[in-house]
């Protein structure tokens, strides 16, 4: 009795939250008028982004505008697949908690790890190992975890220590994090400005 009366009451609490949170989400998406007039004067009405501004980037010498611009292709190049990552992170995640059994989410991560391996292994191949590196560290970002502590929770510890010692035979780490203020500083500057369209 005790329990149903708690699964009433959870699930009653779950209706009202979700209730509000689905109201405060149509009170922020109300669409803005376009214009707005008044006094013989009309104004148009525009939501921007967040613009960030940097000072010119200054170079000691042309080999370091040289490693600047490499930095620059490498991002361009990684970036986007930082970000398949998390989108396929997430919408893995969400299809596997709709399983009802520990067989079948197994079974569904080792055919999305085929698949993955065969879509995205020749492209990865074809990336430098700089660029490897930088896409560990984007990973990161993205995804708010280590691309080791990703793979440990879908794939167990056993896999995710077998990839980071074969990532380590290249000198890199599954282990590495984004440091944006520390020495990752000149990509988290170019990560921002290619994310803004302005590279």
């Amino acid at each position: 009795m005790r329990i149903q009366l708690l699964s009433i009451i959870v699930f009653g609490l779950f209706l009202i939250i979700s209730s509000l949170e689905t109201k405060a989400q149509n009170v922020w998406r109300q669409k803005l008028p376009d214009f707005i007039a008044g006094n013989d004067d009309t104004l148009k009405v525009m939501t921007l982004g967040d613009i960030y501004v940097y000072p010119p980037q200054a170079f000691k010498n042309p080999a370091e505008e040289e490693q600047y611009q490499k930095l620059i292709r490498d991002v361009k190049r990684t970036l986007p697949y930082a970000k398949l990552v998390y989108g396929t992170l997430i919408e893995t995640y969400e299809y596997i908690i709709t399983l009802p059994t520990e067989k079948e989410r197994e079974e569904h991560l080792k055919r999305m790890e085929k698949d993955l391996y065969a879509d995205y292994m020749p492209v990865l191949r074809k990336m430098s190992l700089s660029q490897g590196k930088l896409l560990i560290k984007l990973i990161d970002r993205e995804c708010n975890q280590s691309s080791y502590n990703i793979v440990k929770a879908f794939l167990g510890p056993f896999r995710a220590g077998f990839w980071n010692i074969f990532a380590g035979l290249f000198g890199a780490s599954l282990k590495t994090t984004w440091e944006p203020n520390g020495k990752d500083a000149a990509a988290a500057r170019i990560v921002e400005l290619v994310e803004m369209g302005v590279l």
